[in-house]
């Protein structure tokens, strides 16, 4: 293929039931996009919304790396609309990468757009500075640094725990660069609150509350690394959950609470359901088992594939199994060295994968991986999985909720094109729109 723009033709009429927009999304959120300056934000003083950097950094260099994008802060996400491919709604979440052959920039008139090949392939809309976001915290604090949205404002975003401890190459999950995250940031002087305190979100929920008038937030989610032994004295249930008691207590009803945590045995994951929590992410991170014991080493360590496989089940017994919701990093399975070396073979993998949680209800879901510079297999693979990968994943995964009825998880606002807010993988946008009723969730008999 000589251009980029020929690949992603060929993909879109080779797989004509995925759609258009998730093509495009897939690429962007694989291999990253560039920003003219006159497309970046002016941080929180200006009129759009800036990247938070809410767990991950989600970028294809480091701050120093990526110049005047590192000053001024991109937009948190964009949508795509228009052009030449009568693009649908799609929000991508920004992934910054000054190679890529996507390029955000002004046209003569001012305005947005997105341009592969040197053509301007889609409109680009920014999502405006909300007014949460023009209110501190009573000790100077700013919303965004401790609940930042995202997903075009529909998700409360709470990395409580900035850090992970499964620490150093053989506990560190090779994928991720939460740790790298959180020193860059300290080392680049921004404020990057390593454990939140419980008031401080609650504080920032009350000032997202007051000024969210049209309800825009729907959920929000509790997060951060794993942590094997204590953080101010709680283990990871009682750690996570407190916040969620805390947050349920002062707005009992107001969001839908999930939690994104370890696969932690049941009576630890009855203590989330006890503290309000809704919806349990117990993530899986890859199915194949030799990659989840090269790739996950801290997990295969500490609690092992098997048993985390097992704990998802039994939490399907508290949660009820629609409200167990794993993720996985869609691409690692090809990561060289030592992953499948053919998009048949890893499809074939995850596919396996996707039928035994859905022969159980339930639903997984997935992150497109961003192979960030700082993580092993960042390093070893600067382009990630082929975009074939990802579009024939999107194929695989709507077939195979058709195959055991299943439709689109809770929490996560409407499917479909042109519909969907997700913003860090194309799921959702692949998946029949539906009109959506209200986003109740499962109470599993005898709870």
């Amino acid at each position: 293929m000589g251009s980029r723009t020929a690949l992603v033709e060929d993909l879109m009429e080779r797989f004509p039931h995925v759609p258009r927009e998730a093509v495009f999304k897939e690429d962007l959120l694989r291999g990253g996009v560039a920003f003219d300056d006159s497309a970046l934000s002016d941080n929180e003083d200006g009129d759009v919304k800036p990247k938070s950097y809410f767990i991950f950094s989600f970028d294809h260099g480091t701050l120093p790396e990526l110049g005047e994008a590192a000053l001024r802060r991109p937009p948190e996400e964009i949508i795509l609309t228009g052009g030449p491919y009568d693009l649908r709604r799609t929000v991508v979440s920004v992934r910054v990468n000054p190679a890529s052959p996507y390029r955000v920039a002004s046209d003569e008139e001012g305005l947005l757009g997105l341009y592969l090949d040197g053509r301007r392939i889609a409109d680009v809309g920014v999502p405006p500075m909300p007014e949460y976001y023009r209110h501190t915290l009573s000790n100077g604090k700013s919303v965004m640094e401790v609940a930042p949205t995202i997903q075009w404002g529909y998700l409360i975003y709470l990395t409580v725990f900035r850090v992970c401890q499964y620490f150093g190459a053989k506990e560190e999950c090779q994928y991720c660069d939460i740790n790298h995250n959180w020193r860059q940031h300290k080392a680049a002087g921004r404020p990057y609150t390593g454990v939140k305190d419980v008031e401080e979100v609650l504080e920032a929920l009350e000032i997202i509350d007051r000024y969210d008038t049209q309800k825009a937030s729907t959920a929000y989610t509790l997060t951060g690394g794993a942590i094997t032994k204590t953080v101010a004295g709680r283990d990871e249930a009682d750690f996570y959950g407190h916040y969620a008691k805390a947050i349920e207590e002062r707005f009992p009803g107001r969001w839908i609470g999930k939690v994104v945590a370890q696969a932690l045995p049941k009576p630890d994951v009855q203590r989330f359901k006890d503290h309000g929590v809704q919806i349990y992410h117990p993530n899986f991170e890859v199915w194949d088992r030799r990659l989840f014991e090269l790739y996950c080493p801290g997990k295969e360590r500490y609690v092992g594939r098997d048993e985390w496989h097992k704990r998802i089940l039994d939490s399907a017994d508290v949660f009820g199994a629609r409200n167990v919701i794993p993720n996985f990093v869609a691409g690692v399975e090809m990561a060289e060295p030592f992953g499948f070396t053919t998009v048949d073979e890893a499809i074939a993998s995850t596919t396996e994968g996707l039928r035994f949680f859905m022969s159980h209800g339930i639903t997984p879901r997935f992150t497109t991986w961003c192979p960030e510079p700082t993580t092993p297999l960042g390093k070893a693979n600067p382009q990630g999985a082929p975009l074939e990968y990802h579009i024939r994943l999107l194929q695989a995964y709507r077939q195979t909720m058709d195959d055991f009825g299943l439709s689109s998880p809770p929490g996560y606002g409407p499917p479909g094109p042109g519909r969907a807010v997700f913003s860090v993988s194309s799921f959702m946008d692949s998946l029949p729109a539906r009109e959506p009723a209200a986003e109740e969730t499962e109470t599993p008999a005898g709870s």
